[in-house]
């Protein structure tokens, strides 16, 4: 089947990818509660909850250099293997080391899958439905940040060294799920030819091709709002006498806001085209962010205006700096080039908690949204100068295809 046919196969990707990752965010808090009923402090549920980012940053150029030259489709179901028994056999590990163990191995899960599915869209989407096809697909991982941080809440209870290991547990049981639904999500035809070792494209000339340092940079700044958001947004509503009901609903309309903005992203790409949908939606999200960091503390009605407005806002990114990497990058090197902005992904889920704890503990608790703020603002200036189209070393049918006016696609 050629790109831009039936859709089927993306809709069952979805379905699978909000399985996994609803399992990874319903995991991950469970994780942290986990290690404290095993006696670790606040340094080692660092460590531990530091492998998930760091242990996959090794493989994830290896696995895209196999997917570029290789099939997508059995990455899928390796990651639901590794995400499952990463989340289940945390629940049964009876030291911080083995935690740190099948922590590093759920987040290599995730990267496997990850990798395998933005190829797999990339592939199989013609050139002009990328934008839109990339953010339906995003749409299955916001609705898994949604759904597990509530499952995982109501299952930790009082008792957390039990309750948390039936959470991961659950967790395990719940990403297996995914697996039924990743049936023909590959086409035939969709495979590549291998090429031989010295026909890769060196990472060195990926990192140089015009617009995937932009699409990576983007793509650090808005998953670090998002991290820094959730992890700070209730340290914030504690220094404001903000109820913690109050702070997960606050946390929860950001998430459907994003959801939103992913269903209307066609027609926005119809009316702005990329280029100034990226800028725009920076720009306002480092005002959002700036706002939220106010000495006088907004009311809680108007807060919950500017998070929605920010969930919007960061919406746009990760979908769209996906189609720039993609479309930026040599042909043949276009799942490396999402694996090198997943590893950018990873090194900011690393850097940037550990910077906004730094700034929080010298500045104050609302500083961290002064640095996202500042982030995203130079984000808008870099998209503001990303080509629309396909760089030099992009393909001829997406540079004609992308030179075509954005209201006409």
């Amino acid at each position: 089947m050629t790109p831009g046919g039936n859709r089927g196969w993306l809709l069952r990707l979805v379905i699978a990818f909000g399985f996994a990752q609803a399992a990874v965010s319903m995991a991950r808090p469970a994780v942290s509660y986990r290690a404290l009923a095993l006696g670790a402090d606040e340094r080692a549920v660092g460590v531990v909850a530091g492998v998930y980012a760091l242990l996959p940053l090794f493989a994830a150029v290896p696995l895209g250099r196999r997917t570029d030259h290789g099939r997508c489709a059995p990455l899928l179901p390796t990651g639901v293997v590794l995400i499952s028994a990463g989340c289940a056999l945390s629940g049964v590990a009876g030291s911080l080391w083995t935690m740190a163990l099948w922590s590093g191995v759920m987040g290599l899960g995730h990267l496997c899958f990850v990798i395998g599915a933005q190829s797999l869209v990339a592939r199989q989407s013609a050139p002009h439905e990328q934008d839109r096809n990339f953010g339906h697909f995003t749409i299955g991982a916001s609705l898994g940040q949604l759904a597990g941080p509530v499952a995982a809440g109501a299952l930790i209870g009082a008792d957390m060294a039990r309750t948390s290991a039936v959470a991961l547990v659950a967790a395990g049981a719940g990403g297996a799920v995914a697996l039924t639904s990743l049936w023909r999500v590959e086409q035939a035809g969709a495979v590549k030819p291998r090429t031989t070792r010295g026909d890769r494209v060196p990472v060195r000339g990926i990192l140089r091709a015009r617009g995937v340092p932009a699409g990576m940079l983007i793509s650090v700044a808005v998953l670090s709002a998002t991290d820094i958001l959730t992890a700070y947004l209730p340290v914030v509503g504690e220094h404001r006498g903000i109820d913690p009901a109050v702070v997960g609903l606050l946390l929860s309309l950001r998430a459907a806001a994003t959801i939103a903005c992913r269903l209307v992203l066609t027609p926005l790409l119809r009316l702005l085209g990329r280029t100034a949908l990226l800028t725009v939606t920076c720009l306002l999200a480092a005002l959002l962010c700036a706002a939220v960091a106010l000495p006088l503390p907004l009311p809680v009605p108007l807060l919950a205006l500017v998070l929605a407005a920010l969930g919007f806002c960061l919406g746009v990114g990760q979908p769209l700096s996906m189609t720039t990497v993609v479309q930026a990058a040599p042909p043949a090197a276009r799942s490396t080039a999402l694996a090198l902005r997943l590893t950018g992904n990873r090194l900011g889920q690393v850097a940037a908690p550990a910077t906004a704890g730094l700034i929080a503990g010298v500045a104050g608790v609302a500083a961290p949204f002064v640095l996202l703020g500042a982030l995203l603002l130079a984000s808008a200036g870099v998209a503001a100068r990303t080509p629309a189209g396909a760089a030099p070393g992009g393909s001829a049918a997406d540079a004609s295809t992308e030179s075509v006016p954005s209201r006409t696609r």
